[in-house]
């Protein structure tokens, strides 16, 4: 009799609880109606954290409903020309997403027939797509208070309602056009800004997965530069390469890609390699041979092909006579050969060869000064940096040495660059 009596009493004590909790429901509902969401909120994390409420539906569908409410309000005054609260506003709609989508999810749980009745989807639906839009201006908000995070997450919700499960029949719901694809891309930036390269990075990933849909903010190929450097600043070389090898197939016309390969193999020591893309590189941006032909002349005078690099630099050159990068380089070429062939002369003993080294020598070296002389003034025309000069300075005292003391006299010159050097 009073094992009955216990266990009666004790389920009288679980549906009052039950009671209790769903009376917190009704009150936060009228709380909502009232427009008193301090109170309203206060009621319904009380019911969201209790066990006999924190798996229903219902309790997750008025916490979203207490956030579009908080938006709606602010909307309206909006609408009707009076004092808002922004803050107040687009918070309110960042409050109502997640836990509409969690109301959803519960209410998707099969009960213990196995049927699915989900009674709140019709609602968070209608809801979300009429709020979907209003995501951006939230995104703008936060960017122009410089709160990347939160512009980020306004972006991002933004991207996430069109393929949201509950959507997956209702494909005409959105218009997935320009606009929807350069909100992705603010999504990406923000995320950058905010510092928080790895979500940045899930989401280029995601974004290189997605049909792309042309627009006026950014080129499909800007998704795989943005991955690159965002692998380079987590510091994943091996990734970084991975995508550059990517971006190199499917861009081969980009400026961004082929060249920062060619920088890889450079640093790896892999000439042929660098060679190889550079003239890849050199096919697809044949406007910009001062700095790629320089390069490649650069690679080959490594090689002591200078010859074969010289004929780099005069391409260069003849697209753009002022190419600095061309014209320091050049010199360079003549007087790297100059010094071997001085080198190699100073370990002779036949005199007679030695005056036609000497000869060829000093032709070399004065082959360098038209280019060294107008790379100089070029850095003065326009103040480069001290060190830049006096590094142009220093090769021109080299060379005007080097010609004084084998017979051409350029005592007045010599002089001149050092006073200019403090020397």
């Amino acid at each position: 009799m009073k094992k009955i009596l216990f266990l009666t009493m004790m389920a009288v004590f679980s549906a009052g609880s039950i009671f209790a909790q769903k009376s917190a429901l009704k009150e936060a509902k009228r709380a909502l109606g009232r427009d008193d969401l301090n109170e309203a909120r206060t009621v319904i994390e009380q019911a969201s954290t209790h066990k006999e409420t924190a798996t229903d539906p219902e309790t997750w569908k008025i916490m979203g409903d207490i956030g579009n409410k908080a938006f709606d309000l602010q909307r309206t005054n909006a609408m009707l020309g009076k004092t808002t609260n922004d803050k107040v506003m687009y918070d309110g709609l960042m409050e109502s997403y997640h836990p509409y989508l969690k109301a959803d999810s519960l209410a998707e749980l099969p009960d213990d027939k196995g049927k699915v009745k989900n009674k709140v989807r019709k609602d968070i639906t209608g809801i979300l797509r009429a709020n979907h839009p209003f995501y951006i201006n939230g995104g703008v908000y936060y960017n122009e208070k410089g709160d990347y995070k939160k512009a980020a997450d306004f972006f991002q919700v933004y991207w996430d309602i069109p393929t949201l499960p509950m959507f997956q029949n209702e494909k005409a719901a959105f218009v997935l056009d320009s606009t929807f694809q350069t909100i992705k891309y603010y999504a990406i930036i923000t995320a950058i800004q905010s510092e928080d390269h790895k979500r940045a990075l899930a989401m280029l990933e995601r974004a290189a997965k997605e049909p792309f849909i042309e627009n006026s903010a950014y080129k499909e190929s800007d998704i795989y530069e943005l991955m690159a450097s965002e692998y380079l600043q987590l510091g994943d070389s091996a990734r970084f390469v991975e995508v550059l090898h990517k971006g190199a197939g499917q861009f081969p016309s980009s400026n961004y890609f082929i060249p920062n390969l060619v920088n890889v193999f450079i640093r790896e020591g892999n000439t042929a390699k660098a060679l190889e893309y550079l003239d890849q590189a050199i096919q697809n941006n044949p406007a910009n041979t001062c700095d790629l032909n320089s390069v490649k002349g650069a690679l080959l005078a490594e090689q002591g092909k200078y010859d074969a690099a010289e004929a780099e630099y005069n391409k260069a050159l003849a697209q753009d006579p002022n190419c600095e990068r061309a014209l320091e380089a050049i010199a360079v070429n003549y007087i790297l050969q100059a010094q071997e062939l001085k080198e190699k002369t100073a370990m002779m003993s036949d005199r007679q060869q030695q005056m036609v080294n000497d000869k060829k020598t000093v032709e070399l070296y004065q082959k360098s000064l038209p280019s060294l002389e107008k790379y100089t003034e070029l850095l003065k025309a326009r103040q480069a940096p001290k060190q830049d000069l006096e590094s142009a300075l220093l090769k021109l005292r080299n060379v005007y040495y080097n010609l004084s003391s084998m017979g051409v006299d350029k005592s007045k010159e010599l002089e001149a660059v050092e006073k200019e050097l403090n020397l």
